[in-house]
C-alpha cells in the first residue's frame, strides 16, 4: 500500500458523498495534508477487530465489505463512498473487513481532521450523520436477515426431510416440556408403525418404501384434531402427542387412525400400482413421575401386543 501526497481537484472531492453539498474551497486547507493511500486488488485496508483512526474516503475503484473472511461480502462500497467512520465516532475496534475488489485509490482523513471539518462546515456534519444512518439501517437490515434465517435453519432441524413431519430431535425436545407442564392433567402417546414395512420395502424398492411413510405421514396427520401433534420417530415409526388424553380417548384416536390409513389407497410410485399398507397403534397415557423414556416404552409394549394380536388374529375366508 503507498501513499503519495494530495492533489485532489474540486470536481474529485465534490463526489465524495461527505463533501456533497460543501463549499470545497472553504475545507480545502484542512485537506491539504490527507495523504492519498493506494489499494492494490485484494489488499486489505481494514481488518475487524482492529482498531482504526481514519475514514477513507473512496476516490476510485471499489471496496468489499465482509463480516467473515470466508464469508460473501454484505455490501460493496463505490467511488464516493466512506469507510471506517464507525469506528472513529465511537472508539470501538472495527467490525468488518474491508478489501479492495480492485485498485483504489483513498483519501485518509484522521480524527483531528475529521473532527476539524464537522466544525467548519455543518454540511459535513450533515452528511456524515447521513453515513451513520445509512449504515444502521444496513446493520438492522443483516441483522433482521440473519435472523430469519437462523429461524428457518432451526425449522428445518426440527422437521423430517422425507415426510414434512417434525423429527425425532423435536420430539426430544418437545415431549419433556409437554409433560412438565401437565404434570396434573391427562396426557397420552401413540406410537404407530407400518406393518411388514421390511417386506414392503424389499419387494417394491425403496421408491415405493419412501411413497409409502410420505402417504402415510400424510394421513395421519390428516386426521389429527387441533392440539395433536405427530412426528416421525424414526424409520416407520411415528409418535402422536395426545395433550388432555386418558388412555381410553387415545385408544379411540389411535383406532381412527388405523382406520384412515387402511382406507387411503397409494395410488402408484414408480409406474407401479402399489397394494394399500395398514399400521398398528400403541399407546400411554402418563402417570406420576413418568419421564419420557418411561412414557415411550410403554407405548412400545402396546404396540407389541398389537401387533402380536395382528399376527394371531384368525384370517377370513
Amino acid at each position: 500500500m503507498t501513499k503519495q501526497q494530495n492533489s485532489l481537484g474540486q470536481k474529485e472531492l465534490e463526489a465524495v458523498r461527505l463533501f456533497k453539498g460543501v463549499a470545497i474551497e472553504s475545507i480545502q486547507p484542512l485537506l491539504e495534508g490527507c495523504p492519498v493511500k493506494r489499494l492494490k486488488q485484494g489488499e486489505v485496508l481494514l481488518h475487524a477487530g482492529s482498531s482504526n483512526h481514519f475514514i477513507y474516503a473512496l476516490l476510485s475503484g471499489r471496496l468489499r465489505v465482509h463480516l467473515d473472511k470466508l464469508l460473501e461480502p454484505v455490501a460493496l462500497l463505490e467511488a464516493g463512498e466512506i469507510v471506517g467512520e464507525v469506528s472513529v465516532i465511537d472508539g470501538q475496534p472495527t467490525s468488518a473487513h474491508v478489501v479492495a475488489d480492485e485498485e483504489c485509490r483513498v483519501l485518509v482523513l484522521d480524527e483531528k481532521t475529521t473532527w476539524s471539518l464537522m466544525r467548519t462546515s455543518t454540511e459535513v456534519a450533515f452528511n456524515l450523520l447521513v453515513v451513520l444512518a445509512e449504515r444502521l439501517r444496513g446493520g438492522n437490515s443483516v441483522i433482521s436477515s440473519s435472523q430469519v434465517l437462523q429461524r428457518e435453519y432451526k425449522e428445518y432441524a426440527l422437521i423430517d426431510a422425507l415426510t414434512g413431519l417434525y423429527n425425532r430431535r423435536w420430539l426430544d425436545m418437545t415431549l419433556p416440556n409437554e409433560m412438565q407442564f401437565r404434570t396434573h392433567q391427562s396426557l397420552s402417546i401413540l406410537l404407530i408403525d407400518v406393518n411388514e414395512f421390511k417386506p414392503y420395502n424389499d419387494t417394491y424398492g425403496h421408491l415405493a418404501g419412501d411413497h409409502v411413510l410420505q402417504m402415510v405421514a400424510a394421513t395421519l396427520k390428516g386426521h389429527l384434531r387441533s392440539g395433536e401433534t405427530i412426528a416421525r420417530y424414526g424409520g416407520d415409526e411415528f409418535v402422536v402427542v395426545l395433550p388432555d388424553a386418558v388412555e381410553k380417548i387415545a385408544q379411540e384416536v389411535g383406532k381412527r387412525l388405523r382406520k384412515a390409513v387402511g382406507e387411503t389407497g397409494l395410488g402408484s410410485s414408480d409406474w407401479r400400482d402399489l397394494p394399500p399398507v395398514s399400521i398398528s397403534v400403541g399407546w400411554a397415557e402418563m402417570i406420576s413421575g413418568d419421564t419420557p423414556r418411561n412414557l415411550i416404552s410403554r407405548a412400545d409394549e402396546s404396540l407389541y401386543r398389537a401387533k402380536e394380536e395382528r399376527h394371531n388374529a384368525p384370517t377370513s375366508g
